[in-house]
């Protein structure tokens, strides 16, 4: 398998994940907005700010208002982590790799795309917007069900589960990132009042509301919901989880070297978190430094599947 490939296909994984994530993030945002009474204060920027776009934003619109922000973030094909913009390089991946995925694959992803293309008009109205990410939800899924049930579970698969867990972890970190954001002490007393209701919309988005009250089995509040989404190793969608599953497709690849120690100190930060005994902002640092360490392990991943191999390749050339 040429190393270009495996490429390909985990990037494939990192943008369909990143498609689904933005959707979920938005989602829980609109979520809260009609869950909340009218009068509490619940701004827009943040979920610009923990995907670290500020900067970024302010180029390009002068006023954080909802129309756009969520234009921002899932029609702007000038930022490169917009839903749109993923999809079209989820896209790109997979059609340059079609000779290692079922039919169905490029189908799907194809299908979603042509889809988003053709509905992002609708989005300016929350109405149209719920039912455009509810579709490019289904659509993601449709896609990873489709795999686990229809490819080979070889190396192809695992750089795709690769790259998926990958993303996914960082943007659940991310999501919780958003309930510190919004709980901290800078927040208003009102808000406050509304905890349960955020942790529950939080639980929500990543679909693990009936998993918690099952493992947990105790009304919601925010230290149980960040233990279950930072530690469980059975929901999908829980950071250890995705850990586990980035330990077991890097195990299983040839040439891992270094990489199962990265996975074992990643392991372990995520265990001393202790949310019982740390401040809004400790966590929301905490969470930082967590994505600061999965962006390292990005970078050895590349280094040492992608980037050396294409050397030695061009060396023996």
């Amino acid at each position: 398998m040429l190393s270009r490939s495996a490429e390909r296909l985990y990037w494939l994984a990192r943008y369909l994940e990143r498609t689904e994530n933005i959707a979920r993030l938005v989602s829980v945002h609109m979520n809260l907005l009609m869950d909340l009474p009218k009068d509490v204060e619940m701004g827009w920027l943040q979920l610009i700010r923990i995907n670290a776009a500020e900067q970024e934003f302010y180029k390009k619109y002068t006023i954080a208002n909802e129309h756009n922000i969520t234009r921002f973030l899932l029609a702007d094909v000038s930022h490169a982590s917009s839903l749109f913009s993923s999809l079209i390089a989820a896209r790109e991946n997979i059609r340059t790799t079609r000779d290692l995925l079922p039919d169905e694959a490029w189908e799907q992803v194809n299908e979603m795309y042509l889809y988003a293309k053709n509905n992002l008009d609708s989005i300016a109205s929350r109405r149209n917007r719920v039912l455009f990410l509810n579709e490019i939800l289904k659509g993601c899924q449709r896609f990873t069900g489709l795999l686990s049930g229809y490819m080979s579970h070889n190396n192809p698969y695992l750089f795709i589960g690769l790259g998926k867990n990958l993303e996914r972890a960082d943007m659940t970190t991310r999501i919780l990132d958003l309930a510190s954001l919004l709980l901290s002490e800078s927040r208003s007393n009102e808000l406050r009042q509304y905890e349960t209701i955020l942790w529950m919309n939080i639980l929500k988005s990543l679909n693990a509301l009936l998993m918690y009250r099952q493992y947990v089995r105790s009304r919601v509040n925010g230290d149980d919901v960040l233990n279950f989404l930072l530690l469980n190793e059975n929901l999908p969608r829980a950071v250890g989880c995705c850990i586990r599953e980035l330990s077991v497709c890097i195990n299983k690849l040839p040439n891992y070297d270094g990489l199962p120690e990265k996975i074992l100190e990643l392991k372990g930060t995520v265990h001393a978190i202790d949310t019982r005994q740390t401040t809004q902002l400790e966590l929301r640092e905490i969470l930082d430094n967590l994505q600061n360490k999965f962006g390292n392990l990005h970078t050895q991943v590349a280094e040492n599947w992608f980037l050396r191999v294409d050397l030695e390749q061009t060396q023996t050339d």
